[in-house]
């Protein structure tokens, strides 16, 4: 018997709050240190992580270790805290990161608001050309109409309407080193990720936080970090 479509929601609504639940707690605990997953020396695929808004480094442990294990040097700004502060802000200081580090042919993987930084980032704050593609998850690159309701500015920032976005949904020339990966049913993101120009890649696994781990996202990032799957065009 099939269960009933608002209670398979409920449902895959539980679970992807218990994934993110539980990756904050390990967070905060966690006493892994950013220099864990770079020595400068692996001669693997440079990638910077960027979180999602109040989501401090260590969410992206899986990510982080993943990447390490296939060779990557990886980075993580742990000066950007909960994540909290303007899209502009926070990519300027990914900027200066890049610069401070000479990383050069940088892939940034980035979830939700990440991947607004990160697209920013590419436009404005990289005139060397450091950043060569970005791998988007979840990202609400059209904004989201729940983010109205909010009072909190970090997450008001998400409105359809709001400056950032509408101006980096103008911007279509940089997509092409963009994909973005995302479920097909994200309760955060209503409008979904597909960006225009973009690769697409739809995520079997719904919610917002738990297809941070679906398989055919890990095998994405293990193809990038090997030099496999380029970021261009549609999928």
């Amino acid at each position: 018997m099939h269960r009933r479509p608002w209670l398979r929601r409920i449902w895959w609504r539980l679970r992807d709050y218990a994934a993110i639940g539980w990756w904050q707690a390990v967070a905060l605990v966690s006493r892994t240190r950013p220099d864990d997953f770079t020595d400068g020396a692996t001669g693997g695929r440079v990638v910077v992580l960027l979180p999602g808004v109040y989501e401090p480094w260590r969410v992206l442990l899986p990510w982080a270790r993943l990447l390490r294990e296939h060779g990557a040097d990886v980075h993580v700004l742990p000066a950007l805290g909960w994540n909290r502060a303007p899209v502009p802000a926070t990519a300027a200081r990914v900027g200066r990161y890049l610069v401070e580090n000479d990383l050069r042919d940088v892939t940034l993987v980035a979830h939700s608001k990440g991947g607004l930084i990160g697209k920013l980032a590419m436009l404005r704050e990289d005139p060397d050309g450091r950043i060569t593609d970005l791998i988007a998850v979840n990202t609400p690159f059209g904004g989201s109409r729940w983010a109205r309701y909010f009072l909190v500015g970090a997450v008001r920032a998400f409105r359809p309407a709001d400056a950032t976005i509408v101006a980096l949904a103008a911007e279509v020339d940089v997509n092409a080193r963009i994909t973005s990966a995302h479920t097909f049913w994200d309760p955060h993101v209503p409008e979904g990720s597909e960006l225009a120009g973009a690769r697409d890649v739809v995520l079997e696994t719904p919610g917002h936080f738990l297809p941070m781990t679906d398989p055919r996202l890990l095998a994405l990032l293990v193809e990038r970090v090997r030099g496999r799957g380029g970021a261009a065009g549609p999928a």
